[in-house]
């Protein structure tokens, strides 16, 4: 074994122990600095305003209404709605002040000179502030109960009335009693937002949103930690960068023995991965449909091109199929082709695998199937009692599956492990040890299905507390994507790379373990970055944001790759696989600029306390989601396709052109949509508030940039529908080649004829 591959390995344990141990001391630290939820908020006089119970229940109701799709709270959530957060809290405050005005001086706020104003806004801010919270009683005062009750009212007549201008359609989950509920639960989290912790200077969300009529501004620890990890990321691209090049690097090695040679004929396993492949055609385009209605209600609220959709596709319905059918069909394309790569990597095919991958694939359907109807009728409130929970729509970001479908798709995540492990089998046999590549592609699987389980706890009820809720929300959104996605994205690409013998065994095992490292380091402890204001404790503002920027050095280092693969492409003459590795390198590329450079920049406290919740946050998801692990499932397609259809009229441009329409309509979101609304919301933050940069009132302001969205989903678009017809062109192309050969078995086609298939051994 490579010595520096060896050391690495155990670096790479040290620092998997570490990371674990950090984020479970974290987690320990987050259930004990969790806001409390008060037995009961009652007012001087002694009227209860609400309880413990209906807080609880308001959650509750405000998961099954999926309102987390429409608005946000704590940031978290849709950006097409209000925060509801932030909204409710400024709606308290200037309530108090109006009402305080009026009995001090007997004149409106507006109408007070600056000294009264003052001595009003000071008065409001330590009533919020420093809340009489005693034995599980939160008293407040007769004059903020007479303006909570009002802000309670309003809200929940809002949630029950469909309200076309601000695009609202009212959810048929919600009756007067669970709205007026959810209204308890929203007003809670505003009071988390100003109340302080005991003993402290700032609140349980440090001080987010920024509002300065209630004295919410960035704190101290803001301020340090956002320096200190800038300081940090510059320190670790230059050590990155210097060992890559001083240690992992090999100049002398240009290419390795090409594993994979000619077109070898396809086992039954490996050809019943073409249904995967159509199947990803298929939901791709439903994610686009659902997304460009939604882009188009940003533009109009009230109708689509003068069609009322708005009560049959509410917009957090299909903001709800927008996430979970790009989840799906990335699944089912790494599935899909790890199911194919199987065959080639152990060099032979398992008995009944071909049953298996039957079984796989009516799996997939069928929770994606039940999963489309779920998030619908949940919404609608079709389904009595609690059966939301199991069946209907789980009412959290990325998470929205019921309960009996997240259950199903872990079982098909785990069956497809099983499918994968015993595939690879003899290659593990062969490998011997834990590390090699083989390994590592097993691995990964297991770490993509065995995360999902986090999202699920509590199993079988809602737990209390939003703010615990949402934190074990990210450690699958966070974790599947910075940390097992990436783990999965660098054994695909690397594998790839040895079995087209672009490089050697030993260098594709040193970079591999190298950005492992880098990719565990940033992606454990790096989730803390989405904690910052949720109700967490500080401890994350400084675990968050320097281990966070650790995510952009790995990233850099595809970046290097990419363009030494490119080289390598271009010296190659032949090459069999550009559409594949161009897609693949698509994705580094992409993966840098997107995760990276736009996450990198937000991800920075004081950056993040102004943008949190704004259109900056989308140019970072669109670019990271689909340019990163969308490009790769699909250059993971293309990569299968080719043996697929072998020599017999395999054309590389329709995949080429729609991989150009791809990027440049990715490019034209970000100039022409999400930066310029992104940019003038951030501006809006910081020169207003928090609440008017996430208002109708501000959205109004960004008609034109919401319409020239469309150029970019024009050309998208176009890219979607190009590949889907290609790739059902060439599984039909190649379904006529074997029906022509197992017809004349003496015909003598590349695509049937077996080639030589060598193990990747050291």
């Amino acid at each position: 074994m490579d010595p520096l591959t060896k050391w690495l390995k155990r670096v790479f344990l040290v620092v998997l122990v570490m990371c674990v141990a950090i984020f479970v001391w974290g987690t320990v630290k987050t259930y004990q600095g969790a806001p409390p939820i008060p037995e009961k908020v009652v007012s001087a006089s002694g009227r209860v305003l609400m309880t413990e119970d209906q807080i609880v229940a308001g959650k509750a109701g405000f998961q099954e209404a999926d309102l987390m799709d429409y608005g946000s709270v704590y940031g978290n959530g849709s950006y097409y709605g209000e925060d509801y957060t932030a909204l409710l809290l400024h709606q308290t405050a200037t309530g108090m002040m109006n009402r305080y005005a009026e009995i001090k001086y007997g004149k409106t706020w507006s109408q007070l000179n600056a000294g009264q104003q003052a001595e009003i806004r000071a008065k409001v801010q330590n009533e919020l502030q420093h809340p009489n919270l005693k034995n599980g009683v939160l008293t407040v005062s007769d004059t903020e109960a007479a303006v909570i009750q009002q802000v309670l009212h309003q809200t929940q007549t809002g949630l029950l009335k469909t309200t076309p201008a601000i695009g609202y359609s009212a959810p048929g989950a919600l009756n007067s009693i669970q709205a007026a509920n959810v209204s308890d639960f929203l007003w809670y989290t505003a009071w988390t937002a100003v109340a302080h912790r005991p003993g402290l200077d700032y609140s349980y969300t440090n001080n987010w949103p920024y509002d300065p009529s209630v004295g919410n501004t960035p704190t101290t620890a803001t301020f340090t930690w956002t320096w200190a990890s800038i300081g940090f990321l510059l320190a670790g691209i230059g050590a990155t960068v210097w060992f890559y090049f001083a240690k992992i690097a090999d100049p002398l090695d240009e290419f390795g023995e090409m594993a994979i040679r000619g077109f070898p004929k396809l086992t039954e396993s490996q050809r019943k991965t073409g249904k995967f492949f159509v199947t990803v055609a298929i939901l791709f385009l439903i994610q686009i449909g659902a997304g460009g209605i939604m882009a188009h209600y940003y533009s109009d609220r009230a109708s689509f091109f003068g069609i009322n959709l708005l009560n049959v596709l509410p917009f957090n319905v299909l903001k709800a199929i927008h996430i979970q059918t790009s989840i799906f069909w990335i699944a089912t394309a790494w599935i899909g082709a790890g199911v194919f790569l199987a065959p080639f990597i152990s060099g032979k095919e398992s008995k009944r695998q071909g049953l298996l991958v039957d079984i796989l694939f009516v799996a997939v359907w069928v929770v994606g199937l039940s999963t489309l109807f779920g998030l619908y009728a949940g919404i609608k409130g079709w389904l009595p009692g609690n059966s939301w929970f199991w069946f209907g729509n789980q009412g959290l970001t990325y998470l929205q599956l019921g309960r009996f479908d997240q259950l199903a798709l872990f079982a098909g995540l785990m069956l497809w492990v099983f499918i994968l492990g015993r595939a690879l089998w003899p290659a593990l046999k062969r490998q011997g040890g834990f590390g090699s590549l083989e390994h590592l592609l097993l691995y990964s699987g297991i770490s993509i299905a065995g995360m999902y389980v986090f999202g699920m706890f509590p199993v079988t009820w809602i737990m209390n507390s939003f703010t615990l809720t949402d934190f074990w929300r990210w450690w699958v959104v966070h974790l599947w994507v910075e940390g097992t996605f990436e783990f999965f994205t660098v054994i695909a690409g690397a594998y790839l790379l040895v079995a087209l013998g672009l490089v050697s065994r030993k260098t594709a095992e040193r970079s591999t373990w190298f950005e492992l490292i880098l990719v565990f380091l940033g992606g454990i402890v790096g989730t803390g970055h989405h904690m910052y204001w949720v109700g967490e404790p500080w401890i994350w503002l400084s675990l968050g944001s320097m281990f966070s920027f650790i995510e952009v050095m790995p990233l850099l280092l595809m970046i290097v790759e990419a363009i030494d693969n490119h080289r390598r492409i271009k010296a190659t003459r032949d090459f069999q696989h550009r559409t594949a590795l161009t897609y693949i390198m698509g994705a580094g590329v992409w993966n840098f600029f997107g995760a990276g450079v736009l996450g990198g920049l937000i991800n920075a406290p004081l950056i993040n306390y102004y943008e949190h919740g704004t259109f900056l946050t989308l140019a970072h998801a669109h670019t990271a989601m689909f340019g990163a692990f969308g490009l790769l499932g699909l250059g993971l397609i293309y990569f299968a396709l080719r043996y697929f259809v072998g020599d017999a009229g395999w054309s590389d441009k329709p995949a080429l052109w729609a991989f150009w329409f791809y990027n440049i309509g990715m490019a034209l979101w970000c100039i022409l949509n999400f930066w310029p609304i992104g940019f003038k919301q951030l501006a809006a933050v910081y020169t207003h508030d928090y609440v008017f940069a996430r208002s109708i009132e501000f959205y109004n302001t960004t008609t034109l940039w919401q319409w020239l969205r469309f150029p970019g989903d024009i050309f998208f678009t176009l890219g979607a529908l190009l590949m889907s017809y290609d790739i059902c062109r060439k599984l039909w192309q190649a379904r006529q080649i074997w029906r022509t050969n197992h017809d004349s078995p003496d015909t003598d086609t590349s695509a049937s004829k077996p080639a030589k298939t060598v193990s990747l051994t050291h």
